[in-house]
Order: C-alpha cells, then structure tokens, then sequence
C-alpha cells in the first residue's frame, strides 16, 4: 500500500545538507542530493546539518533539524525560552547582521528576478532597537493561559514575557485573564484612552491600521517624504490612506493633498487626525482606490501602501490614469512590489531602500520611487 505524505516524510532517512541562503520566510534553504530545494525552519546560512523531511512536494521539501553537525559562523544562542516553537519571531537564532544582510538580498534579488529591475537598496534603515519596539499585541487563550500561535499552528504556546512588546504591553499581559484572547494597544500615553503618537511633530490617533514600530514607521515615513519631494504648488494623492497618517505626514509639503479609503471608520478617523493637526489643505474621500472618479484631476506625485497582496489591477489602471510625474510605493512585500513595477508601464524605480519595520522576524519594508520616463 502507498504510503502517504505525511507517513512517506515521517519514514524519511535522515539526511545531510549545507545551508546556502534563506525564503522568504526566513526558513534556511538548502539542496538535497536529488536537487531538491528544501526549506529548514531555524536553520542558518552556512550550517551543516542533519535533518528529516516533514513535508515534500514535486520540486520542493520542508524538513526539520535533527542535528546542528557544523554551526554557522552566524548562529547565536536564542535569548527566548520559547523560541523557535513560537511563531512570532524567526530569526533568534542568528546574529543581527546577518538578518539585514539577508533582507537587504531578499530585497534586491526581487527587483532583479521578479521586476526587471537594475536599482538596488544600499542600505537598510532600522532604529537599533531589536527588541521592546511593538506597540500592539494579540495575545490568544487556550482556556488557561494567554500566548502566541505556533509557528504555522494554531496552537498556542504560553507567554509571560515577549521580547519585541514594550515594556507596558508585558506589565499587562501579567494582569490578563487566561480564559480569552485579547488585543492590546499602547501610544505616546500608554494603554490609555484615546491612543495617540506622535511622529515629527504630528499627532496621530492610534485606531485602525498604524505601523506597529513607530520608530520605524519614522524612518519610513521620512524617506517616503524624501521621494516625495513636493511643493506648494504640487498634488498629493495617497490612494490607500488608511488614517491619513502618511497623507498628512507627506503632504504637509504640498499645495493640495487627498488621500483615497475604502474603509469609512478609517476615513473619519483620518479627518480628525487633519483637524488634531490644523492641516486643512488635506482632504479624504471614502472610495475604492481602484474605481473613484478623479475628474480632472491630475496629481504631481502618487502614494501608494497597499495591502500584502500588492496592488489590484485596477488600481494600478487608476495610478497610470491619473499620470503623475512620480510614484512612491511603501510595500511589506518585496515580490509583489516588484511585479508591480513590472507592471507600471511608462514608469522606472529610480531609487529603493529597505526598511526593518520588524526585526527579529522575516518581514522587511521597503520604499521605492519611480518616475515617468
């Protein structure tokens, strides 16, 4: 009788590999004697190790490590007891550089591979701070005790600490009821009510979608504002706003600015960010960015933020519609940026930098500009 996957990978010999590179999950990335890919959670570039398959597909395998035989010079001891069966984090076991060394390449290599593209990031902005920099939490319950899922499970793995929280989010957590889960949030106030922070002088209230590392968001929204590069008589059109706050953020250098939201609950919560600044050149419209009428209106500069997935193709029809001189799109996605650059016919990348919103974990942000050729 076959056998399944399941019981095929769980037959499996153990086998021996060198780690080589990384996923863009942060999984280590290794060839098995057949040719195979095979991805190794927790596994670093340059190790030597013993592993067993868990999963196996045509072209590609999962395994986990049975034996570290040779450490990569780049592996440390992790500092989380909970850590790699927690989910949250990805990379505690390798040095720091390393991991903006491999998010600056996962970066680059997707502009190369997937855009086409020749620009490159120099360089990856971050605040110094790995840790004590999240500003919002899900905690989940498994009826007695509150903590994060497991790496790719819904099964929970009890915290009483986690290393990237602020300090009040881990006060909290010590407070909580285990029975149900909950989501905490904390500003420039604490986890009082309203929520607020504050980036160059602006005042933002914390409701809906706002970056989780405010630091970082700092940084990003700075050399957003960068490419930017508007002036009074200028037009500013955001067509994912969210709250407003990089509406407001960037096109304060405007003459006009107007940022595009579906969500009606994050459109007025953008409007009284406008009024809590006493910015009144800056407008939000609750629409679609793929289908609003623009008119006449024919906007300098274009930003967009979109969703993991990237830019809808109507929405990248809008943005070649209303045909400005220049595009800055802030992705958290590296691959979908770059098919959408492929896709911005008429426009080239003329400078990109990355962004690590998140460290300790897979995820990189990055900030491109393009402009009409």
């Amino acid at each position: 009788m076959a056998l399944s996957e399941s019981e095929h990978c769980a037959s499996a010999a153990v086998q021996r590999v060198t780690v080589n590179g990384y996923g863009a999950d942060g999984s280590g990335v290794a060839r098995l004697e057949d040719g195979k890919v095979v991805f190794i959670r927790s596994a670093a570039r340059g190790d030597v190790l013993e592993i067993k398959l868990t999963r196996e597909r045509p072209r590609s395998a999962e395994a986990e490590i049975v034996r570290i035989l040779e450490p990569s010079p780049y592996r440390i001891e992790p500092d989380c007891p909970v850590y790699p069966k927690c989910g949250g984090c990805d990379f505690r076991h390798i040095s720091y550089e390393e991991e903006l060394e491999l998010k600056l390449r996962r970066v680059n290599d997707a502009m190369e591979r997937i855009g086409g593209s020749s620009a490159r990031s120099s360089e990856i902005l971050r605040t110094g701070r790995t840790g004590g920099y999240r500003n919002k939490a899900v905690f989940h319950s498994d009826g007695d005790s509150l903590g994060f899922y497991e790496a790719r499970m819904h099964k929970v793995v009890p915290v009483s600490r986690c290393l990237l929280l602020k300090d009040d989010l881990n006060a909290a957590l010590e407070t909580l009821s285990p029975k149900s889960g909950v989501t905490l949030r904390s500003g420039r106030n604490g986890l009082g009510y309203p929520l607020e922070e504050v980036l160059d002088g602006l005042v933002f209230g914390v409701s809906g979608f706002f970056q989780v590392n405010t630091g970082a968001a700092l940084l990003l929204f700075r050399k957003a504002r960068e490419y930017a590069s508007l002036s009074k008589d200028e037009t500013l059109v955001d067509l994912y706003c969210g709250v407003g706050s990089l509406t407001l953020f960037v096109g304060r250098d405007a003459g006009r600015a107007l940022g595009i939201e579906v969500d009606a609950g994050a459109v007025e919560a953008a409007r009284v960010n406008a009024r809590r600044n006493n910015i009144s050149h800056v407008e939000f419209l609750c629409a679609d960015a793929a289908r609003w009428d623009a008119g006449a209106l024919r906007p300098d500069c274009i930003i967009v933020d979109p969703p993991r997935k990237g830019l809808s193709l109507g929405a990248i029809s809008k943005a070649l519609e209303l045909s400005p001189s220049r595009i800055v799109y802030i992705s958290c996605d590296p691959a979908t940026l770059a098919r959408d650059v492929s896709r911005l016919k008429g426009y080239a990348v003329k400078d990109i930098c990355a962004v690590d919103m998140f460290p300790r974990t897979a995820n990189v942000e990055c900030c491109c500009l393009l402009k009409k050729v």
